[in-house]
């Protein structure tokens, strides 16, 4: 079948993927991956996994959409759960993490617009990356797929990430600020993790000024970090957070929780989606959520991710083309000391799927379910490809 019918958004595919079972994939030609990618950190519980199967299949019998006209019992109670986990007080679902975001900035803009403030501006950071629709490209800290996309939508300004000085500067000179929004942990800036104070320095400013702290957990949220939301290694709470990818295992589904004044600041008319927490997304999610926090895996995220970051380090001290590797949780990238080398392409025809990211990063991202042999096999195989180049 040729992809002509399809636009060239993506290039080269890298193979055609056609079946998988836990960690495994297989493609169109019979050949097996381990997948240390996980759908670019989407399937938490791997492929195929019964709880999530079985959830599915019942609702997709039963009851798949009916609007947000009408209650839907799966997403008040997924909302619930999620609002337990996260100490936030409301959530609004949509499909995607890019819609979860747009929920956000429409939130920050409205409560800056009832204070008062007519040209409510948002700060982000460089390096950033929240989303493709043209408010959360505009939120992004990358210039480079900004491109050929102007004029981009205004209010947002850039500050360097992990720099609050900076930020503290750019805060009090500009009354318009309404509030900060960053990922506790760079995920396509290239597995950026910053200094232990930083989202702790971060809420005590935003305290200090009455501004909305909006965390992006699109890619660290559902335990990946190694707490179900990263915030939570921290004694502190967002007044937004927002959620994707491994909320669903796959499904589209995403969420903006939010807190307090920042909570109440959507009312009937100012937001909606057609599709967005619809019975078949929620319930499936709503096992998803069930099966990640009572089955154990947040912890084995954090643990099994120290285990392998250790030995990435270990294995990769030597290695010339290496210059840092650093994780939390089963969010892992080893910096390389050049753009475009053909990691990808080496780790594939070893059985091994991981990407590039921010052009020179190596990004792993297992799924949650992922054994100790597994483990070794993904520190073993993407070494030896390290080391051969």
């Amino acid at each position: 079948m040729s992809q002509d019918a399809l636009m060239n958004t993506y290039g080269p595919r890298i193979a055609k993927l056609v079946r998988g079972e836990g960690c495994l994939l297989w493609d169109d030609e019979g050949n097996q991956y381990l997948d240390a990618l996980s759908g670019i950190a989407v399937c938490g519980l791997g492929h195929s996994h019964p709880a999530i199967t079985r959830a599915i299949a019942e609702q997709a019998g039963t009851l798949m959409h009916t609007s947000n006209l009408f209650a839907i019992d799966q997403q008040e109670k997924l909302g619930e759960r999620l609002r337990q986990l996260s100490g936030m007080d409301r959530v609004f679902f949509s499909n995607s993490g890019a819609e979860a975001n747009e929920a956000a900035i429409k939130i920050a803009r409205k409560y800056g617009q009832d204070k008062g403030i007519h040209h409510p501006i948002i700060v982000t950071a460089s390096g950033s990356f929240h989303g493709r629709t043209m408010a959360t490209l505009s939120a992004t800290g990358n210039n480079k797929i900004k491109k050929g996309f102007e004029p981009l939508v205004p209010g947002f300004v850039h500050v360097p990430y992990n720099d609050v000085a900076t930020l503290t500067q750019v805060v009090k000179s500009d009354s318009n600020i309404v509030a900060v929004m960053v990922e506790p942990i760079q995920g396509e800036g290239g597995i950026n993790i910053p200094a232990e104070d930083y989202l702790p320095q971060l809420r005590e400013l935003c305290d200090e000024r009455g501004l909305l702290l909006i965390l992006d957990e699109i890619q660290t949220g559902n335990g990946r970090a190694g707490k179900y939301f990263c915030y939570q290694w921290h004694d502190l709470l967002p007044d937004v957070v927002t959620t994707a990818k491994g909320l669903g295992n796959g499904l589209p589904i995403g969420a903006c929780l939010a807190r307090g004044a920042a909570a109440e600041v959507l009312n009937p008319g100012n937001h909606g989606t057609t599709f967005g927490g619809n019975p078949l997304c929620t319930h499936a999610a709503l096992a998803v959520v069930n099966e990640v926090v009572d089955g154990g895996y947040i912890e084995r995220a954090a643990s099994l991710g120290e285990t392998m970051l250790k030995q990435l380090q270990a294995k990769l001290s030597d290695c010339p083309r290496v210059k840092l590797v650093r994780g939390k949780g089963l969010l892992l990238g080893i910096e390389l000391d050049q753009n475009d080398l053909p990691v990808v392409a080496e780790a594939k025809k070893r059985g091994l799927i991981v990407n590039l990211t921010a052009g020179n990063v190596v990004r792993l991202l297992p799924p949650l379910i992922t054994t100790d042999a597994q483990a070794d096999t993904i520190v073993d195989v993407i070494s030896e490809v390290l080391h051969a180049l």
